[in-house]
């Protein structure tokens, strides 16, 4: 076993293991046993950046190594478990590790005094062990019984606070929001399965390459996996449960929006790209372009400062995904990797900043005021320095800003949405998405910015009381702040426009396996046409991320355009963005109440008449039948037969006991009688 694999098992059972010991001793151990779930996170971390330090220094895009066991073996059915190791694996190590790790370190302060204290760290490490199998798994089974585990701890998580009905709500809607997802999932398992006989990436990737499956099936099997990105990875129409997430606390907002959960739909379609179809891409690429826009635009009327971060990451996942339907699915991977570093800053920014404003308005006994209201703040960058500098390093990054690493994640797929809409130029609505997407977020992100941290306080009351956060807090924003920089994606390279450097040496773009008369997506083709389309990408990009940018600094910091006054002019977008679209009302009134209207006439049917007419009149009858078999049983057979022969020979006996007198003379007369009776006959 090489020391990949050992340390793979590491990785993967510790949390596992801090789990069991919180869930069941953490109350009784010296604070609640948190050192426990994070000396076992903070191991996972230091192993994953060794076997990163070794993928650097080896420096071979080519890197894989495996290991399986037999797990069923029932002759002709057949599963192997094992664990499948590259440079794409090693690189989402490392990026859950580092997430989870500063979650656990900040939630050290931000959880301090939580009744439910140890089983919050117990539920973290859960969550980091159903994430690290995702990552690890070598075939479809493994993958999706992590995916359901993934599933279980964020449910756990995001109700923690399950006394509060919105938290319980929200646990119960991303839950059975994610089961419509992992259903399609399920089948395109299946699919795969049915029609090459084995789960193992390896096989089912030959498998295909062979022309076991082909055709509108491979596009359905390809779709049905998409299907449970779409519901993990909070695409359209399954976005819903992501921003009602929010209502966990802010560290699990962070591991599941920046690094973990979110991102495992898109870590599946980039590991399992290489199974689909055109037609499959196509979906993909839409999908994910409209849900990069929709949400966008739905992300700059949001005053929960929470609820605009939610919302742009239904919109950044949006772009991976679509970078995915490109064929760009090594841009998408890049994105990734980057969103987790700036998104779960920024949600680590902003739980600094509702830390505050809670304990500033238990000062004030303030109990009526939202603090994650970013009508209620203003002002708060003389007061957290750190924590507005850290966020504004996000925020340069996330809006693509040269010299910052989203700059360079959003320029490559951008440039891969140009180069996919030069060749197919009937998808020109594939950049458009793109770009107007990359426009919103400069604004609504300066916007949040400016709302927060700029201009005169809105609450002087509260201002004089907001503080920044303790060093637990502050430490994971310094450093992620850090890593928001170009200079660590970029190196050897340190040109900051450069679309070279480590990540693009060693995480190399593979074509399909599709076969050739499907028309196979050539990866290589559209590398190529990235290499041509950057430049352009790079010169639009900022362009529309300056005018973003612009009609911020106009609206939210110099006043000279109002916000309120074009909400008027533009009223019916308006009412649209500040309304979701509606969709959670749509969902309600054509499917939620028609489901459960249905289920009510059904349950009419079954117990108001099938059980009380069918069922209960069944009941009835029977009960009549089995009383009329016993009056005839007690009252007829046994009393009118059985009991009445008794009485006879009762009655018998007793006249018979009465003739046993003991006296010789009675018996003598007795005889004598009898005697004479008999002669008597015999005489007739």
């Amino acid at each position: 076993m090489n020391i990949f694999i050992q340390y793979a098992l590491v990785i993967y059972f510790l949390p596992l293991i801090a789990f069991a010991i919180q869930i069941f001793v953490g109350k009784r151990l010296p604070r609640q046993g948190d050192w426990v779930s994070i000396g076992a996170i903070l191991t996972t971390l230091v192993l994953a950046l060794a076997m990163f330090a070794s993928m650097l220094l080896n420096y071979n895009p080519d890197f894989k190594t495996q290991a399986a066991f037999t797990w069923i073996d029932q002759g002709a059915f057949q599963i192997r478990m094992g664990f499948l190791i590259d440079n794409i694996t090693i690189v989402m190590l490392l990026v859950v590790a580092l997430i989870s790790s500063m979650s656990h370190i900040y939630s050290l302060k931000y959880m301090a005094g939580d009744p439910r204290y140890s089983r919050y760290y117990a539920f973290l490490s859960l969550f980091t062990f159903s994430m690290n199998g995702i990552i690890l798994a070598d075939n479809l089974v493994f993958l999706y019984m992590s995916w359901e585990l993934v599933g279980l701890s964020s449910y756990l998580l995001i109700g923690f606070w399950f006394e509060k009905d919105s938290a319980a709500n929200a646990g119960k809607k991303a839950f059975l929001t994610n089961r419509v997802g992992d259903i399609g999932f399920f089948i395109g398992i299946l699919i795969f399965f049915t029609a090459i006989g084995s789960f193992s990436y390896g096989d089912i990737f030959a498998g295909v390459a062979a022309g076991k499956l082909t055709g509108t099936l491979l596009t359905l099997g390809g779709i049905g996996l998409f299907m449970g990105a779409v519901g993990k990875s909070a695409q359209f129409p399954l976005h819903i449960w992501l921003p009602d997430a929010m209502e966990g606390p802010t560290p699990v907002s962070a591991l599941i929006h920046a690094a973990t959960m979110v991102a495992a739909g898109v870590y599946m379609m980039v590991r399992l790209f290489g199974l689909m179809t055109p037609d499959t891409l196509l979906v993909v690429a839409y999908i994910g372009g409209f849900t990069a826009f929709f949400a966008a635009t739905i992300a700059i009327t949001r005053n929960d400062i929470k609820q605009v971060l939610a919302y742009s990451t239904v919109s950044q996942l949006g772009y991976m995904i679509l970078s995915v339907g490109t064929g760009a699915y090594v841009a998408a991977f890049f994105h990734l990797l980057t969103h987790a570093m700036f998104k779960a800053n920024l949600f680590y920014g902003a739980g600094s900043v509702i830390h505050s404003m809670h304990h500033a308005l238990h000062k004030k006994q303030d109990h009526e005021t939202d603090p994650q209201d970013m009508r209620n703040m203003g002002g708060f960058k003389s007061k957290m320095p750190i924590t507005y500098w850290s966020m504004m390093a996000s925020t340069l990054a996330i809006s693509g800003v040269p010299f910052f690493s989203g700059f360079l994640s959003k320029d490559a797929i951008l440039a891969g949405t140009l180069s996919f809409a030069g060749k197919y130029p009937q998808h020109f609505l594939l950049p458009v998405f793109g770009f107007g997407a990359a426009l919103i977020t400069a604004f609504y992100m300066f916007r949040l910015m400016y709302m927060t941290f700029h201009n005169q306080p809105r609450r002087p009351d509260i201002y004089n009381e907001i503080q920044e956060s303790p060093r637990e807090m502050t430490f994971p924003l310094i450093l992620l702040a850090t890593l928001c920089l170009f200079i660590f994606y970029t190196l050897p390279n340190v040109n900051p426009l450069s679309d070279k450097g480590w990540f693009s040496t060693l995480i190399v773009a593979r074509d399909s396996v599709v076969p050739v008369e499907m028309g196979p997506v050539i990866a290589s083709e559209i590398e190529e046409g990235m290499h041509h389309s950057h430049y352009p990408a790079m010169g639009i990009s900022i362009v529309v991320v300056a005018l973003g940018i612009l009609l911020a600094w106009l609206m939210y910091l110099k006043g000279k355009l109002s916000p309120a006054a074009w909400a008027e002019k533009l009223k019916p977008f308006y009412r649209l963005s500040a309304g979701k679209y509606f969709v959670d009302e749509l969902y309600a009134k054509y499917l939620y109440r028609p489901v459960l209207g249905l289920a009510d006439r059904i349950g009419y049917l079954d117990w108001d008449l099938y059980d009380k007419y069918f069922i209960n009149g069944f009941g009835r009858v029977t009960t009549w039948l089995s009383n009329l078999s016993g009056k005839l049983d007690y009252d007829g057979l046994d009393q009118g037969i059985i009991d009445g022969i008794g009485r006879v020979i009762r009655y018998l006996g007793a006249v018979l006991r009465g003739l046993q007198t003991g006296r010789l003379q009675s018996y003598l007369l007795f005889a004598l009688l009898g005697i004479i009776i008999i002669l008597v006959f015999q005489t007739i």
